[in-house]
């Protein structure tokens, strides 16, 4: 059975917001409605917010999938990638089968993990969308 996955590399993710965005747009959401919202990871002080002091400051940002993420069925199915993925400029985001070792999603896990990367889920606490996972490098200041 097949397994539909997303795949977030943080160290490539720019914080422009165009996944939720396209997944706005696409599935014609509400104003108020989103299925995929931009956290950065900085100081906590809100958006845009850089962590740590001069001149060692730091700042990512990290595309969170909600519960009401659908992986865009409606596109998958077709063969096509989800809008998020699709329209993600920097190619942060990598779409496949968690099951065959041969999708896209599960050799650019394998392509990273070779790389240092640490690969991860949210905590079901967090109340996120299973099966996206996110893919860090993380580095010394």
């Amino acid at each position: 059975m097949a397994t539909p996955a997303i795949l977030v590399n943080v160290n490539r993710c720019t914080g422009c917001w165009t996944c939720s965005m396209s997944c706005k747009v696409g599935h014609k959401l509400d104003l108020d409605e989103y299925r995929v919202h931009v956290n950065t990871i900085g100081s906590g002080n809100g958006v845009d917010s850089p962590g740590g002091t001069w001149p060692n400051v730091f700042m990512k940002w990290e595309p969170v999938y909600g519960k009401s993420c659908t992986m865009c069925a409606e596109r998958t199915v077709d063969g096509l990638e989800p809008m998020c993925v699709f329209n993600c400029p920097a190619k942060a985001l990598t779409y496949g089968d968690a099951d065959d070792p041969n999708s896209a999603f599960s050799k650019r896990v394998e392509e990273l993990k070779a790389k240092g990367f640490g690969v991860s889920q949210k905590p079901v606490w967090e109340g996120t969308r299973d099966n996206v996972y996110y893919a860090e490098r993380v580095t010394a200041i």
